[in-house]
């Protein structure tokens, strides 16, 4: 089995934590829960070729240097950085936010995650994927759990083929 480290960063409020209940326990809690340093959980994926341990860190707040220890990421092998569709400037570092992680976890798979579709319609989904510089991998609702299973599964699968080479 294939152990992996696979932190979910962005700003505080874009649902990092519930993406993480989502996963993990398959709950979800309306109420906001801030979290403090660090959460680190782990839970098993089949891939096609065999079965990935993800062990997921539930990073507080920012990305940004002065908020986060650069040593969370040190060994990451898969990084989630979610924003809020509903507040449009938690991607307002997008660009500057992911250099900086592809300089703290060079050899990591980032994946750019669009989180809580179910509180936004199709129409303003265009609009805010027509105005980003980086695309996002993948467009989640830790509310109702859209997508996330395939986000977690989809990383897993990659972070198995590049750690197999």
């Amino acid at each position: 089995m294939l152990k992996t480290k696979v932190l979910l960063t962005g700003n505080f409020g874009v649902g990092k934590t519930s993406l993480f209940q989502r996963f993990i326990h398959s709950k979800f809690d309306e109420r906001y829960l801030t979290t403090i340093g660090v959460k680190v959980d782990k839970k098993q994926i089949k891939v096609d070729n065999g079965d990935v341990e993800v062990f997921l860190w539930d990073v507080a707040g920012e990305v940004s240097q002065d908020k986060v220890p650069v040593s969370y990421f040190l060994g990451a092998h898969g990084i989630i950085y979610v924003f809020d569709l509903t507040r449009p400037l938690t991607d307002q570092n997008l660009m500057s936010d992911l250099s900086y992680l592809k300089k703290l976890a060079p050899k990591a798979i980032i994946k750019v995650v669009a989180n809580k579709k179910d509180l936004v319609t199709p129409e303003q989904i265009a609009k805010i994927g027509g105005s980003l510089d980086v695309p996002y991998n993948i467009i989640t609702s830790a509310k109702t759990g859209e997508n996330v299973e395939s986000l977690f599964h989809d990383l897993a699968k990659e972070m198995f083929q590049n750690l197999s080479k």
